[in-house]
């Protein structure tokens, strides 16, 4: 879920700059949840989604969830935005989204599809302002896992107000009724967008380049060896899309 990180304006070439200073890095040790739990307080907070809490931090079941990736992006070593990434299949449909959308979402799952499902994209609050392309460089990990596992659809579960960038950078569509309540926000509704990925991908390349991504980036970003991190559907590493190119000599998959 967003926290207002949505930016007004952003120059792809200045994007493109900030991409060679970024890290995404699993978020595994103790220090680095504490520290991820820690900016999704500050960022909530900030946006007004949240109320003051004496532990400060902002963490719930679904961040140890068998099909769940948390990264964290840092920018010259320092985290400035996170993303959780859920892989939901007929055998693995653990996430709010399917709690909230559930009528929407189980019977797609049942038909077999493989959907991705981003949530608590959050950013720090200062270092927004000093990055206003975090949000692309940040949501850029949702389509790199829509390819990795070789998805039929991306979705987006997002505060309305934001529709606007996911329909801009995913070319998503609403496929909610209408927008529900969603859990520990009392004053905000989400509503659920989706896009066909494979229909859409090459649109999204060609307004967005910097969304593409190499087999090695995607192999290095989300194969694991742990039980708990396991894909849960084997992954198409040699993609007969378009060759891969670029992200590959960023330092993006540590």
């Amino acid at each position: 879920m967003t926290s207002g990180a949505e930016p007004q304006t952003v120059l792809l070439p200045r994007g493109a700059a900030l991409f060679d200073r970024i890290d995404y890095r699993l978020i595994e040790t103790p220090e680095d949840r504490d520290n991820l739990y820690l900016m999704r307080y500050r960022a909530y907070l900030h946006a007004g989604l949240i109320e003051p809490s004496e532990s400060r931090r902002v963490t719930d079941r679904f961040d140890d969830a068998p099909n769940t990736w948390n990264f964290g992006v840092y920018v010259d070593g320092e985290l400035c935005s996170s993303v959780r990434i859920h892989v939901l299949t007929s055998d693995w449909r653990m996430s709010y989204t399917t709690e909230v959308f559930g009528d929407v979402l189980h019977p797609r799952l049942d038909r077999g599809e493989v959907l991705i499902d981003p949530c608590r994209f959050v950013a720090d609050p200062e270092k927004h302002q000093r990055f206003p392309e975090l949000p692309y460089l940040t949501v850029r990990l949702a389509f790199v896992a829509c390819d990795h596992f070789n998805a039929d659809t991306g979705l987006a579960m997002i505060r309305t107000d934001h529709q606007a960038f996911y329909r801009r950078v995913f070319l998503h569509e609403a496929i909610s009724p209408e927008p529900r309540g969603f859990p520990g926000w009392p004053t905000k509704k989400a509503v659920l967008m989706a896009s066909d990925f494979r229909n859409q991908r090459e649109k999204v390349l060609t307004r967005f380049p910097i969304m593409r991504s190499s087999a090695f980036e995607r192999r290095m970003l989300f194969q694991r060896s742990s039980p708990r991190q396991a894909a849960p559907r084997p992954v198409s590493l040699a993609t007969q899309w378009t060759p891969d190119v670029a992200a590959s000599a960023t330092g993006s998959a540590r």
